[in-house]
């Protein structure tokens, strides 16, 4: 009861009120929004403060910036939803900021058309090694069917593909990069395709920055041969799955192209199945037969994995990211100030 007055204590004022919708459409940061709104950093930080400690927003830091959303999991989350679709599509005001969005949406997708026609060229010089992306997807599609997906986590989404592939289907989607850069990409992308279930945040494969087993299916897409430690990376993935998760790991089979290595920074070239196997094993998950696609000079592998239907995690599962996550530390964090 107490949280839900708060909540409704919090969007009791015109600007947060505004405030709620703009998130409701767009992962924004305080400039952005200082510059939809019209008032002063300082002003619009104060009211994004009083929304989040509400539940009513969702706040989530990529380096120096910090971005927010419309709150997915708190208690107050659907309050947010209800009060967003009560609020009428014809109110002049919420029409200009609306419009003034689109504005920061379109630089945004600008900004991000620039950085990928930068770094199309290595893609495409890699891309002529293996076969066409289009028989990879179809491969991953048949290995975790759209209807079994729930809730996906993709290790390494670089520009948010997997997501735009799997995010109509899937519950709630979630991309880790360590990239900004490539998380501007991927963001552009996704709000283009009106993937509002979908989000990307910046995270490192060996940390991830979500709660133990809180996906039903992991992905980690060409990311593992940049590892300086794959099997631990495995280990991570397999800690955020729910019991009878799956995880799929698409990677390269042992190859001799060291240009990979000095041109594109490739740390590993290639994987057995027995190393991956092994990865697989130490982490607890049970193994599928792999799936090969032969490329020339570059074979592609699909390794498949499931952790078993166990009703409790391992201790030794709880990471730093459940501590950091949890509903009481999360009331205890301090405030910090904003900086983008």
């Amino acid at each position: 009861m107490d949280a839900l007055l708060q909540g409704m204590r919090a969007v009791a004022e015109p600007t947060r009120l505004r405030v709620l919708a703009l998130c409701a459409h767009a992962e924004l940061t305080v400039t952005e929004l200082t510059q939809i709104l019209g008032q002063s950093q300082p002003r619009v930080s104060r009211h994004l403060k009083l929304l989040v400690d509400a539940g009513l927003l969702d706040r989530f830091r990529e380096g120096t910036w910090a971005f927010y959303r419309l709150a997915e999991q708190s208690i107050c989350a659907a309050l947010g939803r209800q009060i967003v679709d009560l609020i009428p599509q014809d109110d002049h005001v919420l029409a200009l900021d609306l419009e003034r969005l689109n504005a920061i949406k379109q630089n945004r997708a600008e900004q991000a058309a620039a950085y990928f026609r930068m770094s199309a060229p290595k893609w495409d010089e890699i891309r002529k090694f293996h076969i066409g992306d289009s028989e990879i997807e179809q491969a991953i599609q048949k290995l975790m069917p759209p209807a079994e997906i729930g809730e996906l986590l993709d290790i390494g989404t670089g520009t948010g593909r997997m997501l735009e592939l799997y995010g109509k289907s899937a519950k709630r989607a979630v991309g880790i990069d360590m990239s900004r850069e490539m998380l501007a990409v991927a963001r552009a992308n996704l709000e283009r395709a009106g993937l509002r279930n979908c989000q990307v945040r910046l995270g490192d494969m060996y940390q991830l920055p979500v709660p133990s087993g809180s996906f039903d299916s992991v992905m980690i897409h060409q990311v593992l041969h940049y590892a300086d430690a794959p099997g631990d990376a495995i280990l991570e993935a397999a800690r955020v799955l729910r019991p009878g998760g799956r995880l799929i790991v698409i990677d390269f089979a042992p190859h001799r192209e060291e240009s990979l290595r000095v041109d594109h920074a490739h740390r590993r070239l290639g994987f057995t199945d027995t190393e991956i196997a092994n990865w697989l094993k130490r982490a607890g998950l049970v193994a599928a037969a792999p799936t090969r696609l032969h490329g020339d000079p570059l074979t592609i592998c699909l390794w498949c994995a499931r952790r078993p239907a166990v009703k409790t995690a391992p201790a030794h599962w709880r990471s730093d990211a459940d501590e950091r996550l949890s509903p009481d530390n999360k009331n205890r964090s301090r405030p910090q100030r904003e900086v983008s």
